[in-house]
C-alpha cells in the first residue's frame, strides 16, 4: 500500500511540473520594469567632463538610417523586448506581441493596461545622436545604437509623452516626474559617453545642472 501512494505521489508531481511548465510557454516572466541602471552621478560627472563640446549638425539625417526593431530573440523584436522587460504580469502571443500586462511610464508617473499606450522611447534620440557624431558611424553601428538593450538607452513610456519630447535633449526637455530626472541625465550621460558622442554647451549645462543635484 505504502508503494502505490508513493508511485501516486510521484505522478502527481510529475503532473503538476508539467502543468508548470506549459503555463511558462505562454507567460511572460514577470518583468523587472526599469531600464538598464545608470552609472552613479559621480561617475555621469566625470563622463561629462571629457565629453566633446560641438555644435550640432543634423545635414543628411533620415531615421531609416537607424535600422531599428531587428529580430532579438525567436519572434520577438527589440520593442516586444522592451515591453516585456519593463512590463509588469506581461502576456504575449505567439507572434510575441504583448497582449495584456501593466506599465508603468517613469517621466510622467501613468500607468497604462494596453501595450498600444506606449512608445519604447531612444533615451538619446536617434537625430540627437546624429548631430552629434553618428553621421560619421557605419549602418552596423547605427542598428547597435537603435536596439541597444545593454545600456540605458531604451525605455518603454507613455506614448504622447514621448512624441512630446521628440529629438529634443536635456537642455530644453526633462521627465515631467522630477523624482526621475537624475536617473534620466545619468543614463544620457553614459550612452554619450559610450558611443563617444558630442554635446552643445547649453546641453552641457543641463547635464551638468542637473548632475549638481543628484
Amino acid at each position: 500500500m505504502r508503494r502505490f501512494y508513493a508511485r501516486r505521489r510521484v505522478s502527481i508531481l510529475a503532473a503538476l511540473s508539467g502543468l508548470t511548465a506549459s503555463v511558462t510557454l505562454f507567460t511572460a516572466p514577470t518583468a523587472s520594469a526599469a531600464l538598464p541602471t545608470p552609472v552613479s552621478a559621480a561617475t555621469a560627472r566625470s563622463y561629462l567632463a571629457t565629453l566633446t563640446v560641438a555644435t550640432e549638425d543634423r545635414t543628411g539625417y533620415n531615421r531609416d538610417l537607424f535600422n531599428h526593431w531587428i529580430t532579438i530573440s525567436g519572434t520577438c523584436n527589440t520593442r516586444e523586448t522592451v515591453l516585456k522587460r519593463d512590463g509588469t504580469n506581461v502576456v504575449t502571443s505567439s507572434a510575441c506581441a504583448a497582449t495584456s500586462g501593466s506599465w508603468y511610464s517613469p517621466y510622467d508617473g501613468a500607468t497604462w493596461t494596453a501595450a498600444s499606450d506606449l512608445d519604447i522611447d531612444h533615451l538619446v534620440p536617434l537625430a540627437e545622436a546624429w548631430d552629434s557624431g553618428a553621421d560619421n558611424w557605419s549602418s552596423a553601428t547605427r542598428q547597435a545604437f537603435a536596439n541597444d538593450l545593454t545600456r540605458p538607452q531604451l525605455i518603454a513610456v507613455t506614448d504622447n509623452v514621448n512624441q512630446a519630447k521628440g529629438d529634443q535633449d536635456p537642455a530644453t526637455w526633462m521627465p515631467s516626474r522630477t523624482a526621475y530626472r537624475c536617473t534620466y541625465v545619468r543614463a544620457w550621460v553614459q550612452v554619450k559617453y559610450h558611443y563617444d558622442l558630442s554635446v552643445d554647451s547649453a546641453e552641457k549645462s543641463a547635464l551638468t545642472r542637473y548632475l549638481a543635484s543628484c
